[in-house]
């Protein structure tokens, strides 16, 4: 059977090492590539594959143009307007959302304590499955730091939508700071200057959603702190067993698969 991880770029994409780890453990006979998918042309990537192919994985720009070419769409994916996943049978196209348990998967990972306000950098989609999972968590209050509230719209509506109906409070990323007890980066490195750092070091639990380049700054200063940092790495492992599980209908060998991510890693930090 095939397999693929679709987005453009998707060289720097980790997601053939896990699932291929995977495989290898349970002895699979499986193929997962990384191809390159532009936006605008999924739908023409769908329509040109044969019955080998069992998943695919999206990542940036496809997540929410998958959700209109999918002939099933899940609940959480349907919630947070995008779709990190396609299972490809004989039923059609289901698309569903694994970065929200994830990310939940994720936190308590690391962290077993109350959550009930958090704050997220970012408001793109990544922000918008943040903040579900942390609805799912427990969070009656989200607060989104953003440059530009107008283009966050999209992930407001998305977390209001929440069954829990938790408030939803946008502010300003190079003014307002962190509250609660997780604050989520979901912002490039770069953006991370040393006076949003400072903003931000009350919230006890950081998770970065980066994991390259790493440490990033917020989460240097995590560890210096002696906070609770969730990674990248740790997001990128759950989402992707939830996928594996999905696409093979076998329980995902989650040690296997993070052991791979970090030897990759680390070589790829030489």
């Amino acid at each position: 059977m095939k397999c693929a991880v679709l987005g453009d770029p998707v060289a720097h994409s980790l997601s053939p090492t896990l699932h291929r780890a995977g495989y290898a453990a349970l002895g699979l006979d499986w193929t997962y590539k990384a191809r390159r998918v532009e936006v605008g042309a999924l739908a023409d990537f769908l329509a040109g594959l044969d019955d080998e192919w069992r998943g695919l994985s999206l990542t940036m720009p496809l997540k929410r143009e998958a959700i209109a070419l999918a002939e099933n769409v899940s609940d959480r994916a349907r919630l947070a307007g995008a779709a990190n996943t396609l299972l490809l049978n004989t039923e059609g196209v289901t698309a569903d959302n694994t970065d929200i348990p994830g990310a939940a998967a994720a936190i308590r990972e690391h962290y077993s304590g109350p959550v009930r306000v958090a704050t997220i950098l970012g408001g793109g989609a990544t922000a918008t499955s943040a903040g579900l999972a942390l609805c799912d968590l427990g969070a009656t209050e989200i607060r989104l730091l953003v440059r530009s509230p107008e283009r966050a719209a999209e992930t407001v509506d998305a977390i209001r939508r929440h069954a829990s109906a938790p408030s939803v409070i946008v502010g300003s990323l190079t003014e307002d700071f962190a509250e609660g007890e997780v604050v989520v980066s979901t912002i490039p490195a770069t953006a991370q200057d040393n006076a949003l750092v400072g903003r931000c070091s009350e919230v006890p639990v950081v998770f970065e959603v980066l994991y390259h380049p790493w440490p990033t700054p917020l989460a240097r200063a995590a560890l210096a702190s002696e906070r609770v940092l969730v990674g990248g790495l740790d997001l990128l492992v759950h989402q992707a067993a939830l996928q594996f599980a999905l696409f093979t209908g076998e329980p995902a060998p989650l040690e296997a698969m993070r052991t791979a991510g970090e030897v990759e890693l680390a070589a790829r930090s030489q």
